[in-house]
């Protein structure tokens, strides 16, 4: 990853797409590690966390993980996800937050220099170019090496620098706990997984 010590740095993660694309590669994202390092490449004046919750379950899987973000450097932005029911009368979950990150990253461009994109999703090409127009310089992470890939080809060609996120996976991943379908995102607290919304519940 090329950055300059003088870059004022935020990030923007999409909580869904960045927990499938290290599903797809057999790790789990240590949050406080990427924090870290990212506190390493520039100045990180935000980092932004994004994902949708389901509000009428007693215990959201998700809620521990959003409420560490929380507390330790990370601005949380959720929504409730919407629910319905597919073809075969299962309930589902849909919780899209590409508004919601688009709008900020906008915002953003004006005070910072580098931002960086935790998203694959091809939709945000025309964003990325909106602000690389602003003379902001932009990084997508996702993966290419997961099958199959998350990374559009056209959201690659359009940002500034595309890091692969098997790449970053020795400095800000751990591989999953063998035997579990959860991964651990936060070392020494409960088992947490990003919620796959579309699945049946």
């Amino acid at each position: 990853m090329t950055f300059y010590p003088t870059d004022k740095i935020a990030l923007f993660i999409d909580g869904a797409n960045l927990y499938s694309a290290a599903r797809g590669l057999s790790i789990d994202i240590d949050y406080k590690k990427l924090l870290d390092e990212f506190r390493k490449r520039g100045v990180l004046i935000r980092a932004y966390y994004y994902t949708a919750l389901v509000d009428d379950q007693d215990y959201s899987p998700i809620r521990p993980l959003v409420d560490w973000l929380d507390y330790n450097g990370f601005t949380v932005v959720t929504k409730p996800a919407r629910e319905y029911t597919d073809a075969a009368g299962r309930r589902r979950f849909r919780g899209d937050m590409d508004i919601e990150i688009a709008v900020d990253m906008l915002a953003m461009a004006e005070h910072a220099d580098h931002l960086v994109l935790f998203s694959g999703d091809g939709d945000f090409r025309r964003l990325v170019e909106a602000i690389q127009a602003r003379g902001v310089r932009v990084t997508v992470v996702s993966t290419v090496k997961s099958q199959p890939p998350m990374a559009s080809d056209d959201l690659r060609r359009q940002c500034d620098q595309f890091v692969d996120l098997a790449d970053l996976a020795t400095i800000v991943g751990r591989p999953r706990q063998a035997g579990s379908s959860l991964p651990r995102f936060i070392q020494g607290d409960p088992a947490d997984r990003e919620p796959a919304l579309d699945e049946p519940v």
